[in-house]
């Protein structure tokens, strides 16, 4: 769940990001909702377990939508006592809570199609109105793929990406079951169910990238390097600032949280240093997408205490 192009984002609010989020999850569970009941009813009319597997698929995702747009309205919370930095981490808990429904899902599809592949027999031929219906779920999904992967980018956020995913893995999926769907067609009815596991695959293999990935930000993973070499950038660039080091970022949620050691002219009064490290604040918190930024001002040019070696104890 990276972030795409630069890791600046000053020309969203939050507020902005949370509305960008629900009217995208909006028209997400809108088609969902008409895609998971034409499936599932065409794949029991048609006796495609495939169709009827990438119905359970589209179900899975107007659940996930919710889990979105209920994480979404919770993460804008303000701060409190309880949770100083705010609430956006329900973003990546809503990750997880993703992740773990997919891998559920593909877990579910696995053992229906292997089930069914154990008797090859009892394979039933499907009508060619499931392909149409195949068609017509691909073309919905990869468009829905499109427009909230671009409303992602847009305002940033990787809630968002991984929404745009799992719209992406449907139509991947479909794709896959109109293939089996063809192949029942010209007379090899086993290529059917063999669809339906090859769907249960991509999805058991994006819920657990999903869910590890949500599992890692949850124990404070730190951004990229790239997002870390724009931040320390920004620091240096301050007037007043000789040097940056220590620097260390966790996520929370779509933002991060800084923590970094600042450099000063060691002559400088405690309230120049303080009126240095409040400006490379602003600036840091105004070019890249960090919620707080800790600066620990240090005097340049003189050893700095906090980084003492402590003498072993064959040395005392």
């Amino acid at each position: 769940m990276q972030y795409p192009e630069d890791s600046e984002d000053s020309d969203h609010t939050p507020a902005e990001r949370a509305a960008a989020a629900s009217r995208s999850t909006w028209v997400s569970v809108l088609v969902n909702l008409v895609l998971t009941s034409v499936q599932i009813l065409a794949g029991v009319l048609t006796k495609s377990q495939g169709l009827i597997a990438d119905g359970v698929h589209s179900l899975s995702d107007l659940v996930a939508d919710f889990v979105v747009l209920l994480a979404n309205h919770h993460s804008q919370k303000d701060a409190d006592e309880d949770h100083p930095y705010g609430h956006r981490r329900y973003e990546t808990a809503a990750s997880l809570v993703l992740g773990l429904l997919l891998l559920g899902v593909g877990l579910g599809m696995l053992w229906s199609a292997v089930v069914k592949l154990e008797q090859p027999e009892a394979i039933p031929q499907v009508h060619m109105a499931a392909l149409w219906v195949a068609l017509g779920a691909l073309t919905a999904k990869e468009l829905l793929f499109r427009y909230m992967l671009a409303v992602a980018k847009r305002v940033k956020s990787s809630m968002l990406v991984a929404n745009a995913w799992h719209a992406r893995s449907d139509a991947a999926s479909s794709l896959v079951v109109g293939l089996g769907i063809i192949g029942n067609l010209a007379g090899y009815p086993i290529l059917d169910p063999i669809a339906a596991a090859i769907v249960g695959f991509m999805v058991t293999r994006m819920g657990w990238g999903f869910g590890w990935d949500a599992l890692h930000d949850l124990m404070d993973r730190a951004v990229d390097d790239d997002e870390v070499a724009a931040i320390r950038q920004t620091l240096a660039e301050t007037p007043g600032i000789q040097g940056v080091h220590d620097l260390r970022t966790r996520k929370m949620g779509d933002m991060v949280v800084v923590d970094a050691h600042i450099e000063v002219d060691a002559t400088l009064s405690v309230e120049a240093g303080h009126d240095i490290a409040v400006e490379a604040r602003r600036r840091v918190m105004q070019r890249h997408r960090v919620l707080n930024l800790m600066t620990h001002v240090d005097p340049w040019r003189r050893p700095d205490g906090d980084h003492e070696k402590v003498p072993s104890a064959a040395q005392g």
